[in-house]
């Protein structure tokens, strides 16, 4: 009877433990991963069969599992750090385990792979971009003739802007996107936002830092860029607009202008045909600069 017992409370506290998986997405990190010998697959496909397979497991016996995405490349430099032998399994777990701390991961919640391995990859996208920006922003220094600290005053700047963006906007589902060139690398920020019955705006917390960072950036370094905002509301059709950035501020662009952002093709610049019930508008006043100091130097 105690024998069943301790085996019961074995299998509780097993429901208990959080697990991570580290997922190869893509076929070439697995075939790079085929040079250890202790790695025995040797076909991609069945590979993410069996991990899906395995997901679903879990989550019928009760157990949380993350999924974070695997990268070949950091985990050989892990090891080389951490002196372990990469070829044993052991060593793909400490990382896997390092991963759930630090890397970009995806709870598993009964989505299909095809669904779950493009919003990891959208989340490692997301963590390198940040990580970039802030980077960037953390070499640009003081001042030089105030000697105030350039990244943190335009960080200070974007999120007075973000503010007064959200505020001014009418109510709604809003989807914005900020794009900055020549950082020298062209960066994307895409934040979400959604309004609670009682007027309070609801924000992914990962995705405003994100973006607050990628728009300071451009603030900073004075590079050219945009934000384009587009307002959901069942029943009506969506609202376009957005501004192009002018030094530490934002200046309004015209309907026409944002009509010819939305209908040319990006790489081609070929026209393309508008869409349907959504309205391209000038975007609404965003107020007075607010009691911020705007850094000129």
């Amino acid at each position: 009877m105690a024998h069943t017992d301790h085996q019961t409370m074995r299998r509780v506290l097993r429901r208990e433990i959080a697990g991570t998986i580290g997922l190869l997405t893509d076929e070439h990190d697995f075939r790079a991963m085929r040079r250890y010998r202790t790695f025995t697959f040797d076909d991609h496909a069945t590979y993410l069969k069996q991990v899906e397979e395995l997901l679903r497991t879990r989550a019928a016996q009760g157990s949380h599992t993350t999924v974070a995405l695997f990268d070949p490349q950091q985990y050989a430099d892990f090891c080389k750090d951490t002196g372990l032998d990469p070829d044993i399994p052991s060593s793909r777990t400490r990382f896997t385990a390092e991963l759930a701390g630090t890397g970009p991961t995806v709870p598993y919640e009964g989505q299909p792979l095809t669904d779950l391995v493009p919003a990891l990859v959208d989340e490692a996208v997301r963590q390198a971009t940040w990580e970039y920006a802030t980077t960037l922003l953390a070499r640009l220094g003081a001042c030089g003739t105030c000697g105030e600290d350039i990244g943190r005053a335009a960080f200070t700047r974007a999120s007075d802007l973000l503010l007064r963006i959200l505020e001014s906007a009418l109510p709604g589902e809003h989807h914005l996107v900020c794009s900055i060139t020549g950082t020298p690398e062209t960066l994307v920020a895409v934040l979400h936002s959604d309004e609670n019955t009682d007027g309070a705006v609801q924000l992914d917390e990962a995705e405003a830092l994100e973006f607050t960072t990628v728009l300071a950036l451009g603030i900073a370094t004075r590079s050219p860029g945009g934000l384009v905002m587009r307002t959901s509301v069942r029943g009506t059709t969506d609202r376009v607009y957005g501004w192009r950035l002018r030094g530490d501020g934002l200046e309004p662009l015209t309907a026409g202008e944002v009509f010819d952002a939305y209908c040319t093709d990006v790489d081609s610049g070929d026209l393309i045909a508008p869409e349907s019930d959504v309205d391209y508008c000038v975007p609404p006043d965003l107020g007075p600069e607010g009691q911020l100091p705007r850094h000129n130097h």
